[in-house]
């Protein structure tokens, strides 16, 4: 089954905690404070692996959870930092972020690999809060959590050509020729839902990958019919391939169906319109196809004059391999990478943010007896702080003193007992004390 995209979950490796030891060696009198540093969390990693074609593999693990990183020890040892977790994923991918739909990366060649989620710092232990005032604090940090949030990927099929065209024009039916491909062929149409892939060996040591695309129908750049799920394929095409039925048997007409082809094409990326293109005027066994083609080059030069038609027909191969030569012979002039910085939707869903300042202020509001005080800062500092020593609340009591919280609760009406939360965290304000 080929799967183009998917949405998972990522969450990156919380920091290990820091710890409060001490020394207690025989002859070492005040040993001092010996709690080391909790390790860093994994990162969370995608990495192209040529190997892989589709998203398959996301379609049944789709929550990914690193590692945390270990606890700090006491002799001031730290703990080992949690080893990265590494996921594969197919050239071609294009991750972006769920809630903001910022494009996190487009990776398309072997080994490039993005850090989708950062892990958390490790917790500091008490030999980092040593002062000469301080010698044997009774502090420690937990770690830092690590960052969480839902990416969509969408896979491009990376190929040389693309074979774009109206449904039941005849692309299953010429891929299947000149590759070893087994793309499903019916008299109906739609028969191509996903995207087929072949090989085509053209002789002297010459190849490459053809893509035999889903079928386009007018107003797909809106996504109308399979629209985007098609569309987006072709941006990674290095040329393309129109195949136009010249024998009418559908009862549409070949120079209209050319031209609307190409008008999608162009409304939903411009740059596909100038990607180099060769008309395969397929079905030419049939009675009508040799008139229809005088008149589909009539009309097509006054449009396009320098347009490329190569007569072909699936059915009895004949023109199949000059088409192939042609298509070899193109893809020799243009560069082996891939287009990728041209994809249409990169640039509508640009994100652009300032660097991040941490905000000093607080605002506190009143839930019946309750004092509820909301602040980033200061939740930030107690998700961090081992809250269960006397000097850690002392700690965190100047931290509110110097900000201005104790004197705006008081001028809010808080007194002796009054409770005060913050975060999950509920305590009791005690009037003219240093602590809480």
């Amino acid at each position: 089954m080929f799967v183009d995209k998917a949405k998972i979950y990522v969450k990156a490796g919380d920091g290990g905690d820091g710890i409060i030891s001490f020394r207690r060696e025989k002859y070492v009198p005040n040993g001092g404070p010996a709690g080391g540093d909790g390790g860093r969390g994994a990162d969370i990693i995608f990495r192209v692996d040529e190997g892989l074609r589709t998203l398959m593999d996301f379609r049944y693990q789709r929550h990914f959870k690193a590692p945390r990183g270990e606890k700090g020890r006491n002799k001031s040892q730290h703990g080992a930092n949690a080893e990265n977790m590494i996921v594969r994923i197919p050239p071609g991918t294009v991750i972006l972020d769920e809630d903001s739909g910022e494009v996190l990366a487009d990776l398309t060649r072997h080994g490039q690999q993005v850090v989708v989620a950062r892990g958390g710092r490790g917790g500091r232990g008490n030999i980092r809060f040593a002062t000469p005032n301080n010698p044997a604090p009774e502090l420690a940090e937990n770690g830092e959590e690590g960052e969480e949030r839902y990416i969509v990927l969408e896979l491009k099929v990376m190929a040389d050509v693309g074979l774009v065209g109206f449904p039941s024009v005849g692309k299953s039916t010429l891929l299947s020729v000149v590759s070893a491909a087994k793309p499903k062929i019916g008299a109906y149409h739609f028969t191509t839902i996903t995207p087929n892939l072949g090989v085509v060996g053209v002789g002297e040591g010459r190849s490459f990958v053809m893509a035999d695309l889903p079928g386009l129908i007018e107003g797909a750049h809106e996504g109308i019919g399979l629209g985007h799920e098609f569309l987006r394929h072709v941006e990674r095409t290095r040329i393309i391939v129109h195949v136009v039925d010249m024998s009418g048997t559908e009862g549409r007409d070949p120079f209209e169906d050319w031209q609307k082809i190409n008008e999608e094409l162009k409304l939903y990326n411009p740059i596909l319109a100038e990607r180099p293109q060769v008309v395969a005027a397929n079905k030419m066994d049939m009675p009508d196809s040799e008139a229809n083609l005088e008149e589909f080059l009539q009309k097509a030069r006054e449009v396009q004059p320098d347009i490329e038609v190569m007569p072909i027909s699936s059915l009895t191969r004949k023109g199949i391999q000059e088409l192939l030569y042609r298509a070899a012979d193109l893809l020799d002039q243009i560069p082996d990478e891939p287009v990728v910085e041209e994809v249409a939707d990169l640039s509508e869903r640009k994100v652009y943010s300032l660097d991040k300042k941490e905000d000093d202020g607080f605002r506190i509001v009143r839930e019946n007896e309750i004092f509820v005080v909301e602040s980033a800062k200061i939740e930030r500092m107690m998700r961090r702080m081992q809250l269960n020593s006397h000097e850690a609340i002392l700690k965190l009591a100047r931290t509110l003193r110097h900000m201005g919280v104790d004197a705006e609760l008081r001028k809010r009406g808080a007194e002796e007992g009054t409770i005060v939360r913050i975060g999950d965290f509920e305590f009791e304000f005690v009037e003219g004390s240093s602590y809480y």
